[in-house]
C-alpha cells in the first residue's frame, strides 16, 4: 500500500460524495460535553475584571515577542479583524464565532503570519477565566480592548461565540492548492467572486495588499476591495471606514525577503515549535526585525493613538510606489515629506518612513471611496461613528438574532443587518387555540403538499453559520423571499392569503389578548399538514408546537442581504436551478451543514419530503409513491428495490428512469437528489434502515422528530 493511500477513503476515491461535513454536527467534539452552556457562564464573568486583565497585557511587553511601540494594541486589533473578517455572506461561513483562528487552516494563512504569537500572549487570560470565556470571544474583546486603550470609543460587545475544537470542513476557501494564489476558477466571466468566496486570493482574508497579482495597480485593487468587502456585507462608506480606522493604529512588518528568512506556518512547524510558526532568522527575528507580510513601516507618526493622521496623511501628500527592504510593492510620500518621521518600534529615536499600501492608496483614487474619505475628514466625529458601528458589525456579524448576544455592552440600538423582529405584545396561543388553528387550517382548501412546501419554503433558510433566515419574522410574505422562484410565488400567494386570512379572523374573533402571528401559523401550518399525512399512514403523531414568532415588515428587512440566502438548490424540493455550479448531491450535503443536520437527518427529510409529494413545482422526480401526501417509507422502498434499474434520460445527467427489469416499462423519475441514495454506500445503509419491514415506524418517528427541529433552528428565545 502506498502513502497516498494508507490512510481514509477519500484518498482512493476523492470523486466520493463527503458527507463528513454533517458527521460534524452528529459529533460530540467539546471537552466540556453535552450538558455544558456557555451561555450560563459567561454570565458569571466579572466582565470589568477581564477588561482589566486585557488591558494590562497591552503594555506588559514580553521579550520572547516585543510589543511594538511598548503596545500591543495594534497587533490585537489585527488578530481581531482577522479573526472575524473572514466571513461571507454567501454561505453564512466564517467569521469570528468558534475562535477558529486557532485552528488549521486559518491558524497557517499566510495573512495571519504571527498571529499565533498574538494569541499566546492572550494565554494567561483564557487560562485564568476558562470556560467562562471563549477565545472566540476573547479575541474580539481584545480586539475591542485594544481600541479603548488607544483612544477609540467603541460601540459595543457583545458574548456568545462558543469555541469549535475540530477545522470547519464545510467552508470552501477557492479552488487554488498554494497560498497567496489567485486562478481564474476564483472569478465568474463578470470578474466577480464565485459562490461562496469571500477573499480574492487564496490564504489573504480580503485582497492582496500590494495590489492584484501583486502589481501596484490601483484601479483593479480598488475593484477588489469593492468586491471582497461587498461578499462581507459592507458598503462603501464602511468599507473605507473599516480600512482607515484599522490602519490608523500600527504598522506592517517587512525588514526583508520572507521567502529568504521565514520558516513553515504553525500547521508544518516542526514538534518542537509547539503551534508556532514562521521562525525568521533575520536579524533577532522580531521587533524591528520583524517580517510578516514583506510590507514595512507605519502609516502615520502616532501608531498608537487614535486620531486623523491616517486620512489627513493618504489625502494630503501625493504618493508614488517602491520596492520596500522586503521586496513588496509599497508607497512612499513623492517628495519624502513623511520619511523618517514615525518613531521605530524599539526605540523611538530610530526613526521610520511612514508608507501606504496600494490598497490605501485605491481608496484615495477611486472616486466613491475618496469622497467618503473627505468626508470623514471635514467630520472627524462622522469619522469614529462610522468605524464604531462597522467594527461592531465586522466582529459580530455572523452572531445572527441579539437575543443572542451576551453582556453588559450590548449596545440597546439594534441594526438592520441583525434581522430584527418585533416584541410579541400580545398573549400566546395554548393547546386549545393550536387545536383549534389545526382544525382551521386542514379545512380549508390548502393541501399538504401546499401547507408542507410553505412551512419549509420559511424556516429552511436558515443558516446555522451565521443564525440568520428562518421561519421567524414570516418574511416569506416579504420581498425578496416571496418572489424566489424556488418558492413558486403564485402558489406561494395562495398559500399565505389563506393563512392570512385564517390568522385574521381568528385574531378578529377574540375577546382576550391571546394573538396568533402568520409566522407561528406558517409553522403550524405545515405541522397539521405532517401529522395528516403520518395519519393517513396510519401513525398517530403530535408535533410539538412553541408558539412565539413575530412578523417583521417590509422596513425591518434589508432586501440585498437577505437575498444571499437564496438558494440556488433545494434538494429538499427537489430543486435545482441553473446558477448552481457544483453536483446537485454536493448542494443537498451543503444545504443540510446549514440547517445543521446529520446523514440520517438529512436522509430521513428527503424521504418525507418525497412522500409528502413537496417537490418543486409538483415535479414528479423521486415521488416513488402511489399513495402522495401520505407518510410513508415508499421512497427508500423503491429507491433499494432490485426489481428495478436506472437509466440516464437527460443531456445533463440530471434526471433518470426506473425501469422493471422484465418489461422495461418506466415506472418512476428521478433525480441526482434522489438517486444518491442508493448510489452512495453510506446513504445506502442509512436508507436500509427505512426501507425494512419494520422500518416504517422508525421513518415516521425520525421524520417527525427531524422536521420538528427545522421548524425550530431559529428559535433562540427557547434555548
Amino acid at each position: 500500500m502506498t502513502e497516498e493511500h494508507k490512510y481514509g477513503t477519500s484518498n482512493w476515491w476523492p470523486d466520493q460524495l463527503n458527507l463528513e461535513i454533517l458527521d460534524q454536527n452528529a459529533q460530540q467534539t467539546d471537552p466540556y460535553g453535552e450538558e455544558f452552556d456557555y451561555a450560563e457562564e459567561f454570565e458569571k464573568l466579572d466582565f470589568e475584571a477581564v477588561k482589566a486583565d486585557i488591558e494590562a497585557v497591552m503594555t506588559d511587553s514580553q521579550d520572547w515577542w516585543p510589543a511594538d511601540y511598548g503596545h500591543y494594541g495594534p497587533f490585537f486589533i489585527r488578530m481581531a479583524w482577522h479573526s472575524a473578517g473572514t466571513y461571507r455572506t454567501f454561505d453564512g461561513r466564517g467569521g469570528a464565532s468558534g475562535g477558529r483562528q486557532r485552528l488549521p487552516p486559518l491558524d497557517s494563512w499566510p495573512d495571519n503570519a504571527n498571529l499565533d504569537k498574538a494569541r499566546r500572549l492572550l494565554w494567561p487570560v483564557k487560562q485564568k477565566y476558562g470556560r467562562q470565556l471563549s477565545w472566540g470571544d476573547l479575541i474580539v474583546l481584545a480586539g475591542n480592548v485594544a481600541l479603548e486603550s488607544m483612544g477609540f470609543e467603541t460601540f459595543g460587545f457583545a458574548g456568545g461565540r462558543e469555541d469549535d475544537y475540530t477545522p470547519d470542513e464545510a467552508v470552501d476557501w477557492g479552488p487554488e492548492d498554494e497560498f497567496e494564489m489567485t486562478s481564474e476558477e476564483r472569478f465568474d466571466e463578470d470578474g466577480s467572486l464565485k459562490w461562496p468566496l469571500g477573499n480574492t486570493v487564496m490564504g489573504l482574508i480580503y485582497v492582496n495588499p500590494e495590489g492584484p497579482n501583486g502589481e501596484p495597480d490601483l484601479e483593479g485593487s480598488a475593484k477588489n476591495i469593492r468586491e471582497s468587502f461587498g461578499k462581507m456585507a459592507m458598503n462603501d462608506e464602511e468599507t473605507v471606514a473599516l480600512i482607515a480606522g484599522g490602519h490608523t493604529f500600527g504598522k506592517v512588518h517587512g525588514a526583508d525577503d520572507p521567502d529568504e528568512h521565514v520558516g513553515p506556518e504553525p500547521a508544518a512547524a516542526p514538534m518542537e515549535e509547539q503551534g508556532l510558526g514562521w521562525e525568521s532568522d533575520f536579524g533577532e527575528g522580531k521587533g524591528p526585525d520583524t517580517i510578516t507580510s514583506g510590507i514595512e513601516g507605519p502609516w502615520n507618526t502616532t501608531p498608537t493613538q487614535w486620531d486623523m493622521s491616517y486620512v489627513d496623511n493618504l489625502l494630503e501628500h501625493e504618493w508614488v510606489p517602491e520596492k520596500g527592504p522586503g521586496g513588496a510593492w509599497q508607497w512612499t510620500t513623492k517628495e519624502g515629506e513623511l520619511d523618517n518621521a514615525a518613531p521605530g518600534v524599539r526605540d523611538p529615536s530610530d526613526k521610520e518612513d511612514v508608507m501606504m499600501l496600494t490598497t490605501d492608496v485605491a481608496l484615495k483614487r477611486d472616486p466613491d471611496y475618496r469622497e467618503v474619505l473627505e468626508r470623514f475628514q471635514e467630520n472627524p466625529e462622522e469619522f469614529q461613528d462610522a468605524f464604531a458601528k462597522a467594527w461592531y458589525k465586522l466582529i459580530h456579524r455572523d452572531m445572527g438574532p441579539p437575543e443572542r448576544f451576551l453582556g453588559p455592552e450590548v449596545p440597546d440600538e439594534v441594526m438592520i443587518w441583525q434581522d430584527p423582529v418585533p416584541e410579541a405584545d400580545y398573549d400566546l396561543i395554548g393547546d386549545e387555540e393550536v387545536a383549534e388553528l389545526e382544525a382551521e387550517i386542514l379545512d380549508s382548501e390548502l393541501s399538504v403538499s401546499q401547507l408542507v412546501k410553505t412551512a419549509w419554503a420559511s424556516a429552511s433558510t436558515y443558516r446555522d453559520s451565521d443564525k440568520r433566515g428562518g421561519a421567524n419574522g414570516a418574511r416569506i410574505r416579504l420581498e425578496p423571499q416571496k418572489s424566489w422562484e424556488v418558492n413558486e410565488p403564485a402558489e406561494l400567494e395562495t398559500v399565505l392569503s389563506t393563512l392570512e386570512e385564517i390568522k385574521e379572523e381568528f385574531n378578529g374573533s377574540r375577546s382576550d389578548d391571546v394573538r396568533v402571528s402568520l409566522a407561528d401559523l406558517v409553522v403550524l401550518g405545515g405541522n397539521a399538514a405532517v401529522e395528516q399525512a403520518a395519519a393517513d399512514a396510519g401513525y398517530d403523531v403530535e408535533i410539538p408546537f412553541e408558539p412565539g414568532r413575530t412578523d417583521a415588515s417590509q422596513e425591518q428587512t434589508d432586501v440585498d442581504s437577505f437575498d444571499a440566502l437564496k438558494p440556488n438548490a433545494d434538494g429538499f424540493r427537489n430543486y435545482l436551478s441553473d446558477e448552481a455550479e457544483r453536483s446537485a448531491e454536493e448542494l443537498l450535503v451543503d444545504k443540510s451543514d446549514l440547517l445543521n443536520l446529520t446523514a440520517s437527518e438529512m436522509t430521513v427529510l428527503v424521504g418525507g419530503m418525497r412522500a409528502l409529494d413537496a417537490n418543486y413545482q409538483n415535479s414528479e422526480l423521486g415521488v416513488f409513491t402511489d399513495r402522495p401526501e401520505t407518510l410513508t417509507n415508499d421512497f427508500f422502498l423503491n429507491v433499494l428495490d432490485m426489481d428495478y434499474e436506472w437509466e440516464p434520460v437527460s443531456d445533463d445527467g440530471e434526471v433518470f428512469e426506473l425501469r422493471d427489469r422484465e418489461t422495461g416499462d418506466v415506472e418512476w423519475k428521478g433525480s441526482r437528489f434522489d438517486l444518491v441514495f442508493g448510489s452512495n454506500s453510506r446513504l445506502r445503509t442509512i436508507s436500509e434502515v427505512y426501507a425494512a419491514d419494520d422500518g416504517e415506524e422508525k421513518f415516521v418517528e425520525d421524520f417527525v422528530d427531524t422536521w420538528s427541529k427545522v421548524m425550530k433552528l431559529d428559535r433562540f428565545d427557547l434555548e
